[in-house]
């Protein structure tokens, strides 16, 4: 039987391949020229992969058209102290014999005897690559020997290699090493670069070397130019990463041509981003919204995104959606898509009701918006501390940390205000320069808050480097949320920490704003801006003094509930008010109405 894809692929070639299994290849070599050579010329012919699976015995035990992925080989555990007895020889008919992503992936996942690649071009072998495991610090490793000519691979004698490694297996107490570890690649800005920094510590991953190489022009197979492509992959063996992260957005056969060419998974800045947010969506809705926005990212590149989407990936990117395999059809997240849709518009609906109450009862609404890591949080935390309504003293704070998006679920809180009474204050999801368009979408439900607030807090880390850029990333969601024009505060935040010459360059570029400077953390200012906010909010209250008689205490009930009740007596025709009332309350109470101060 031969597994895999074998669509479209002539019963001669089936046929040829059908009979390898009669085949035996001796047992100290790694595979008889003979079984090389057929797997090669049907490879050339079908051009795709071949895969066999050879056992110690030298027996084939299967045949596959595909990746090395495609043989049929149970994973094992580590602590079962074996290998899986298996070696497999497999072609790359792109001329490329180094091992990929998913040769490593499956040499490590399927505790392989060993791996080899033969690199086919224009019908000829060129050279192989062996893979084989190995044990670095008590963790288990591979090494690979590359650019081994055809006669040079007959001479090893695989068993030995086989059985040292089995010895140092079954003598150690081996783990298997689940940690990622990146290479960084960039070609936009450096300061970009460092953002992607930022985003991998985020997700928990240490960065190794970071790689910047400027680029007029993208190259259609790979991105960046080739020569930089082998130069990563010689880096990635010697640091031993096991990721590389892009700081653009890839294409699915950009994705596969690096991988193959690397050696190692292949991320970009959107997959790293969506995969932060994964993590720490908290709510029920911000979950479903990242699910979207993962779900729509990958139908576009459903045609094998390499190991993200493999049986033997794992960690980054293969979490919620990502856990799907190859065969997940369009049909399928199509369906997916509409039924996390068909949820979103229940809980939108929740939230216009919300909104439609706070608008009845006038209550102004102010979004605090800003840069991911610019210190909303920490803000929100503040000012509820130093403005609290006595009903929410005491409700859970927002976390706060110093990471890109810390917090990515809204939270309302109502505060008071001096002179206006009661508002809300409303915390949003950070925004990132080059922030995904499906995550944008995803959560413009919830972005919602700011387009129907009356004022809008933008809020700056002041003292970082690319300030200025980051509050021209801001404006920019802003526009697209139709936003962009609301009455805005900027607030520039993290004085304790910005030097004087980046508060006056801030200040410089940013005259047209309204600005005041503060630290959320130090608490300085806090006052100052709830007085700001004040100024800027509108006001549509009246102050009326009202003459209640005894007998219509329902009436001093409803201004109770409805109104802000600044003085109350009890004279002798009646209860007197000094009341702030909304139009609504206005009309409901005008016949009990003595005086109106404004």
């Amino acid at each position: 039987m031969i597994y895999g894809n074998i669509d479209g692929v002539k019963k001669s070639a089936l046929e040829e391949l059908e009979a390898l299994y009669k085949a035996k290849c001796p047992k100290d070599e790694v595979c008889s020229l003979n079984i090389i050579e057929t797997i090669s010329r049907v490879s050339a012919f079908i051009e795709r992969e071949v895969s066999v699976a050879i056992d110690r015995r030298g027996n084939i035990r299967s045949i596959a058209i595909g990746d090395s992925t495609s043989v049929e080989i149970e994973t094992l555990d580590i602590r079962e102290k074996k290998l899986a007895g298996v070696r497999i020889i497999h072609t790359h008919p792109n001329g490329m014999s180094n091992l990929s992503a998913l040769d490593i992936s499956a040499l490590l996942k399927l505790k392989l005897d060993a791996i080899v690649a033969i690199g086919i071009y224009e019908g000829k072998i060129l050279d192989c690559s062996l893979g084989l495991l190995t044990v670095l610090d008590d963790k288990l490793d591979y090494e690979e020997i590359q650019n081994i000519a055809l006669e040079d691979l007959s001479k090893i004698h695989i068993l030995n290699k086989i059985n040292y490694i089995d010895s140092l297996i079954k003598e150690k107490d081996i783990i298997e090493d689940e940690g990622e570890k990146a290479i960084l690649v960039g070609s936009d800005t450096r300061e970009s670069l460092e953002e992607l920094k930022e985003l991998t510590k985020a997700c928990d991953i240490p960065v190794l070397e970071s790689v910047y190489q400027s680029r007029s022009k993208i190259d259609a197979a790979f991105y960046i130019g080739r020569g930089k492509v082998l130069e990563i992959a010689q880096l990635r063996q010697k640091l031993r990463a096991n990721v590389i992260i892009f700081d653009d957005e890839l294409s699915g056969s950009q994705v596969r041509n690096l991988e193959a060419a690397i050696g190692a998974k292949v991320i970009d800045r959107t997959t790293l981003i969506l995969e932060i947010f994964a993590r720490r969506a908290k709510s029920r809705e911000a979950k479903i919204q990242v699910e979207l926005a993962q779900l729509k990212y990958r139908m576009s590149r459903l045609q094998g995104l390499g190991t993200i989407m493999s049986r033997t990936g794992g960690g980054i990117g293969t979490r919620g959606p990502g856990e799907k395999k190859l065969e997940t059809d369009r049909r399928h997240i199509k369906e997916e898509i509409y039924d996390l849709n068909d949820e979103l518009k229940k809980i939108k609906k929740i939230r216009e009701t919300q909104r439609e109450k706070r608008n009845k009862e006038s209550i102004p609404k102010v979004s605090l918006v800003g840069y991911t890591n610019a210190g909303k949080s920490t803000l929100r935390n503040a000012l509820c501390d130093v403005a609290a309504q006595k009903e929410v003293i005491g409700k859970e704070k927002v976390f706060e940390a110093d990471m890109l998006f810390a917090t990515l679920d809204i939270t309302t809180r109502a505060i008071v205000l001096k002179n206006k009474g009661v508002i809300t204050l409303t915390d949003t999801v950070g925004f990132v320069r080059k922030l995904p368009h499906d995550l944008v979408e995803a959560f413009k439900s919830t972005l919602e808050e700011v387009i129907y607030s009356d004022l809008l807090c933008h809020v700056v880390d002041t003292s970082s480097d690319t300030a200025l850029e980051q509050i021209k990333a801001v404006e920019e969601v802003l526009f697209e949320l139709g936003a962009k024009d609301k009455d805005t505060i900027l607030v520039l935040n993290k004085i304790d920490k910005a030097t004087e010459e980046q508060i006056a360059t801030v200040k410089e570029a940013t005259a047209e704003y309204n600005t005041i400077e503060i630290s959320a953390r130090e608490g300085i200012n806090l006052n100052e801006l709830l007085n700001l906010i004040e100024e800027n909010l509108p006001y549509n209250m009246k102050k009326c003094e009202f003459l209640i008689p005894y007998d219509k205490s329902d009436i001093s009930s409803f201004l109770h509930r409805n109104g802000r009740v600044l003085e109350e007596d009890y004279r002798e025709n009646g209860t007197f008010m000094i009341v702030e009332v909304d139009d609504e309350s206005y009309n409901k109470t005008k016949d009990y109405i003595v005086n109106i101060i404004a």
